[in-house]
């Protein structure tokens, strides 16, 4: 008999069908045995009644083990009490594979615990919601940019430039030539955008900070559109309608396991409302000083609390714009009134959860670009192709970063960012 899995289910009703799947917890009571299954696609109810199956199949449903593996046959049933709708009248259990003393039990365990047993710890209800919202997004991202005419370029993982400067990249050897992990796909992206006019990238980004806070990894992925031809008022306006596209995508396809992590619906409807509100780094730090903030000054960065404070005068994200030139990338262009700032932003989420977005418009001046290049302390030649794109056919451009494991951390309402990754890589594993 063919396997199915319970996304199906509603096309089986009344029949009965064969699914693999995996023991979560059972229980029983008298005659009946109550088994919680998992197939991979969605956890459900399955019931095993001793008139029916017998006594020896009734036996070896009350015996089975948490993470046990099994083939199990059955009727699917509506059922109007479960999230999913349907359950499972058993009528045959196959074991696949037994499983004894599995050490996730049911209890509550410590964080980092789970951590150290994340190959196991993604067989979570929580897990799995977590990373079917994760899939979502990566889903409804590559919508959101073919309808809007993007293609995706995929930019090389191993550089031998800095979009950011050198001293939170990790160094390696290209066999005799310096190499680093890439920390940012932004500078190709900007010379596929001189070719298709609008691209975005897709992939792992490497980050050499030892942090350990609960918005910080050191690899984590990161969707990176540039647009020739854009201003950054006009890539505010693609910033904002793409967030509240991933955020409505989640509340249209994700509705059962945002009940399982108990996230506000509400809340994020909100979230697709446009548009965001806006505050200038003037204002941002102004409003600080008023309110008790005497930590921060012009010219510094904010911190997370500083962000929280300014994010929670708005129920949606807010844009943060135009910070002194002195604290970000050398290639974000000068604002044309005021030489100290940049044409930049940064998206602050709700709730605490910081920046989900940086961008900028680019500095698109060769002489002006050449001279920030010298100031970073970076080498010309190792940047004489960037510098190329200012000199055969220049175009005002713009583009943003947006990192998926923070966004899934806030849209999830997670408390810890490490939660949103499907596995501890070795470097977050180490600085976690």
């Amino acid at each position: 008999m063919t396997l199915i899995t319970m996304d199906q289910a509603k096309e089986y009703v009344g029949q009965e069908i064969s699914i693999g799947a995996w023991v979560t917890n059972k229980r029983s009571s008298g005659k009946i045995a109550f088994l919680q299954l998992r197939d991979g696609a969605h956890y459900f109810q399955g019931i095993v009644l001793k008139n029916d199956v017998g006594e020896e199949l009734f036996d070896v449903a009350k015996s089975l083990t948490q993470e046990t593996s099994l083939i199990v046959k059955g009727i699917i049933q509506e059922d109007t009490r479960s999230k999913l709708g349907y359950e499972l009248l058993v009528t045959g259990i196959e074991v696949v594979g037994e499983s004894h003393d599995y050490p996730i039990t049911p209890k509550e365990h410590g964080t980092d615990f789970l951590m150290d047993h994340r190959h196991l710890w993604l067989r979570s209800s929580r897990q799995h919601a977590i990373m079917k919202i994760r899939n979502e997004i990566i889903r409804a991202t590559y919508e959101f940019f073919n309808q809007e005419g993007f293609i995706k370029v995929d930019p090389p993982i191993l550089t031998g430039s800095a979009p950011e400067g050198t001293t939170e990249l990790f160094h390696t050897k290209y066999f005799d030539e310096e190499a680093y992990l890439s920390q940012s796909g932004q500078l190709y992206m900007e010379a596929a955008a001189m070719a298709f006019g609008k691209v975005f990238s897709f992939g792992p980004t490497f980050r050499a900070e030892k942090s350990k806070t609960r918005r910080h990894l050191i690899e984590f992925w990161m969707m990176e559109p540039e647009m020739a031809f854009m201003h950054q008022d006009q890539s505010l306006e693609v910033q904002e309608k793409y967030v509240a596209y991933l955020v409505q995508s989640v509340l249209d396809n994700c509705d059962i396991y945002l009940d399982t992590l108990e996230r506000d619906k509400e809340l994020l409807k909100k979230y697709t409302q446009l548009p965001y509100d806006r505050i200038s780094y003037d204002d941002a730090v102004a409003l600080l000083n008023a309110n008790g903030f005497d930590d921060i000054v012009w010219g510094d960065d904010f911190g997370s609390p500083h962000e929280t404070f300014i994010a929670n005068q708005s129920d949606r994200p807010v844009f943060i714009l135009n910070y002194p030139k002195a604290i970000k990338p050398f290639y974000m262009k000068e604002h044309p009134d005021r030489p100290e700032v940049v044409l930049c932003a940064d998206m602050i989420a709700p709730e605490g959860y910081g920046e989900i977005i940086g961008g900028s418009e680019r500095e698109v001046d060769y002489q002006r670009l050449s001279e920030q290049i010298e100031k970073f302390g970076l080498s010309k030649e190792d940047y004489s192709w960037y510098l190329d794109l200012r000199k055969y056919g220049s175009v005002p451009h713009s583009g943003f970063g947006l990192g998926l494991e923070r966004m899934v951390t806030w849209i999830s309402g997670t408390e810890h960012i490490r939660e949103s990754i499907p596995f501890p890589r070795l470097l977050n594993r180490i600085y976690p």
